[in-house]
């Protein structure tokens, strides 16, 4: 495709599915500062590293349970309000971070901050959904993914300097708790802003007549969603259409969690340990590889206009198992790095273009629903995985420990590769048009 029509596909989206992208700028670059800054300003007032860890568990556990009740309340209240509600709890979180450092009062805004923060992201997919043509869902998918990304690749690398340079300047330590206030400053001026451009998205509580009519009843992965009778889970308000359906969209991604839990949040530990590079090196290494997920998350829609969505997804995440061998046995630093970037890249670019495809596949009062699932499911393996990994280590040691988690990794991957073509590859091309011979799917 040439260079002006790829551009072409990253144009013309809805007003408010643009509103949304430029909120997600401020929000990511919150979320970035808050991942790489915020256990380091803790140790900087004098919390211990126990109770830092279980600051950082209390607030994953909150992010998990706030995804099924944050997304039965969208379908009630609409999007756009969770939106706004999260963001803003997120901002003030934030700011009252400013004024305490009581640990009691730090663990409550913690909790707070994740759920904020869970109540945004868990609504985004069905919103951008609901705010996209068909045509143009791959695109807007790949983009805001990839702002995420960048956003907070960006904010991770210049939130340390921005806190050493401002220690520098009133001549206090670059560690030193007032260097990181600033960045808490910063991180409650981007929620607050993520919360104004959300309070200017327009109304989006749904009326019961929306439901009746089944608005986005489209071709291609959408008439999935038909088979079944449209069931209700007790009465929690958690809307399934059709329970084979459901398990088959929400399964192969928990599948993957279990895998990449056990390996991706220690693969720094990893390189450092097997290379011994330093944190400078380290740095620039993982920055190259989200760069080039960022590149490969654009080109995803291309492939799934060609091959269709699960074809694309498919050929992705069957790319990346090869590196993941060459990544885990590699001896030679180099081969490692390459290895490392395009499975980054490859296995995280079919994210965005999966989510719309399950997005697609059911009915709108359930994508709230499948999205927290998933959600929830990704972090009860991101967490099972750890646990794994910790057992894997102990019980072998490093080298034989990191061959184990590599092994299962590879695993894991292939069948859920394999579950993605065998549930829904047939399928999509069975209601591939005969206008579409290359496999569009939407």
């Amino acid at each position: 495709m040439p260079l002006r029509g790829f551009v072409a596909r990253y144009r013309g989206f809805e007003r408010d599915a643009r509103m949304f992208l430029l909120g997600t700028v401020f929000s990511a670059g919150a979320i970035g500062l808050f991942w790489i800054n915020f256990n380091l300003y803790l140790a900087a007032i004098g919390i211990d590293t126990a109770t830092i860890g279980l600051i950082a568990t209390a607030g994953a556990l909150a992010s998990a349970l706030t995804a099924l009740p944050a997304s039965i309340l969208s379908d009630r209240f609409g999007r756009r309000l969770m939106m706004v509600a999260g963001s803003l709890l997120a901002a003030l979180s934030m700011g009252a971070l400013l004024l305490t450092t009581d640990v009691a009062v730090i663990f409550g805004l913690a909790i707070a901050y994740n759920i904020g923060q869970q109540a945004r992201l868990v609504v985004a997919n069905p919103y951008m959904t609901e705010h996209s043509r068909s045509e143009r869902r791959n695109e807007l998918f790949a983009l805001q993914f990839a702002i995420v990304n960048g956003t907070q690749v960006v904010a991770a690398l210049t939130g340390s300097a921005l806190a050493a340079a401002v220690a520098a300047s009133g001549g206090l330590g670059a560690d030193s708790p007032a260097a990181y206030r600033v960045l808490l400053l910063l991180m409650f001026a981007l929620m607050l802003v993520a919360t104004l451009l959300a309070l200017r998205l327009n109304d989006d509580r749904r009326r019961p007549a929306m439901d009746m009519a089944d608005p986005s009843a489209e071709p291609g992965p959408a008439r999935l969603a038909s088979m079944g009778a449209r069931a209700r889970l007790g009465r929690l308000g958690v809307h399934v259409g059709d329970p084979s359906l459901f398990v088959k969209l929400v399964l192969p991604g928990f599948v993957i969690s279990l895998g990449a839990g056990q390996v991706l949040p220690f693969l720094n530990l990893y390189i450092v340990g097997r290379f011994g590079l330093d944190l400078s090196q380290t740095n620039v290494i993982f920055a190259v590889t989200a760069f080039g997920t960022m590149v490969a998350i654009l080109i995803q829609p291309v492939l799934a206009r060609r091959f269709g969505r699960i074809g694309s997804v498919v050929i992705v995440q069957a790319a990346s198992i090869p590196f993941l061998v060459v990544l885990g046995f590699a001896p030679i630093i180099w081969l490692v790095i390459v290895a490392m970037t395009v499975r980054n890249a490859l296995m995280n670019a079919s994210n965005p273009i999966f989510s719309a495809f399950a997005m697609d596949a059911v009915r709108p009062t359930e994508r709230a629903t499948v999205n927290a699932t998933m959600t929830l499911l990704w972090s009860v393996g991101w967490a099972i995985g750890g646990v794994y990994y910790a057992a894997a280590q102990g019980a072998l040691g490093f080298e034989l420990g990191y061959n184990l988690n590599f092994a299962t990794i590879i695993a894991l991957y292939t069948l859920a590769t394999s579950l993605y073509w065998l549930w829904f590859g047939r399928a999509e091309r069975a209601h591939l048009t005969p206008a579409e011979p290359h496999g569009r799917a939407t």
